[in-house]
């Protein structure tokens, strides 16, 4: 007898809701928590999201100001951090991360693969070492680090947390680098949790939408520097399109907590990825039409990092202004 395709769907939904509430939740009171990237924007917000939770955290990051910065913040709110400055790209500072790590909290419960590159512009502005950089740390430095920590996780049936985004299921116009990596990111945390499950080591890869951290000053900017950034800034701290970064962190980490393999965070989000798999082909030519209206190429592939090419309209943002100081984006004041 034929099952009808209704009936097996309606039955994989009920396991799968059956499975989530016998799901034991994965407690971080005295985790050992370590975070990239995690001196400012979603990685700072993070930080105080799993501190709040009790976890123990490590931060690492490339910047010795940042990083102590972020640390004084995090310890005014009474948590335990450690600081490791550190390049993601480099073999040596990935080891060295984990056994300092290690060494401090006496293993890691769990990696947070945070630190990320975002490059924005026209496809023609961009280079192949534009791809090959961001490829670096977006795709290959998760990859390493994961691989490093591997028999410190598994010693303690720990989680990996791959901090993807929704560019890495829909490719978004001028962002084609990120993209790529963040497709590669999230290819990665599907493979790490197939494979590592029977070691008892958990893998969640998250992709959010945009979140109102205040990173876009961070960014790198080519093609029309001004209009580019100018675009990408005030889409990145737009209420209803972005999330705010303390709610988005709060939606990570209980995606964490329970277990999922994959978890879009913010309702845009959400709506893109819908859209893409119903109607690929009419998201495809809705984005196409799209790039129409975007800032066209220009000769030179110099990049800047947007906060050069402030103009008022970004500068008077109020949303931006207290982004940025709120996670330590080197904008107006001091993480609060």
């Amino acid at each position: 007898m034929r099952v009808p395709r209704r009936v097996m769907f309606l039955a994989a939904a009920a396991a799968l809701a059956a499975r989530r509430t016998l799901q034991t939740p994965y407690g971080l009171t005295g985790r050992s928590v370590l975070i990239t990237g995690g001196s400012r924007g979603l990685g700072l917000a993070l930080a105080r999201e799993f501190a709040a939770r009790g976890a123990r955290l490590t931060l690492a990051a490339r910047d010795a100001a940042e990083l102590e910065r972020a640390a004084a913040d995090l310890r005014a709110r009474g948590a335990e951090v450690h600081t490791v400055v550190a390049d993601v790209t480099d073999a040596a500072d990935l080891n060295r991360l984990v056994e300092e790590t290690a060494r401090v909290y006496g293993g890691i419960d769990v990696l947070v693969n945070n630190a990320g590159l975002i490059q924005t512009g026209p496809l023609e502005n961009m280079t192949e070492e534009d791809f090959r950089d961001i490829m670096e740390v977006n795709a290959f430095a998760p990859l390493r680090l994961t691989r490093c920590a591997l028999p410190l996780l598994r010693a303690r049936r720990g989680r990996v947390l791959i901090i993807s985004s929704v560019g890495g299921k829909v490719a978004v116009p001028h962002l084609a680098p990120y993209s790529m990596s963040k497709f590669a990111s999230a290819g990665l945390g599907q493979a790490l949790r197939a494979e590592l499950a029977d070691s008892g080591v958990g893998v969640t890869t998250v992709l959010p939408g945009l979140m109102r951290t205040g990173s876009a000053r961070n960014a790198q900017v080519k093609g029309q520097h001004r209009k580019e950034y100018a675009l990408f800034a005030t889409l990145d701290n737009l209420p209803v399109v972005s999330l705010d970064a303390a709610e988005a962190a709060r939606r990570i980490v209980n995606a964490l907590v329970r277990g999922d393999a994959e978890a879009m965070i913010g309702g845009p989000a959400q709506v893109l990825r819908y859209a893409q798999a119903l109607a690929p082909q009419l998201t495809a030519d809705l984005l196409a039409l799209g790039t129409r209206l975007l800032p066209g190429p220009t000769t030179s592939d110099r990049a800047v990092p947007g906060r050069e090419v402030e103009s008022a309209v970004t500068r008077r943002n109020p949303i931006k202004r207290e982004a940025e100081a709120q996670f330590n984006e080197g904008g107006e004041g001091q993480p609060s």
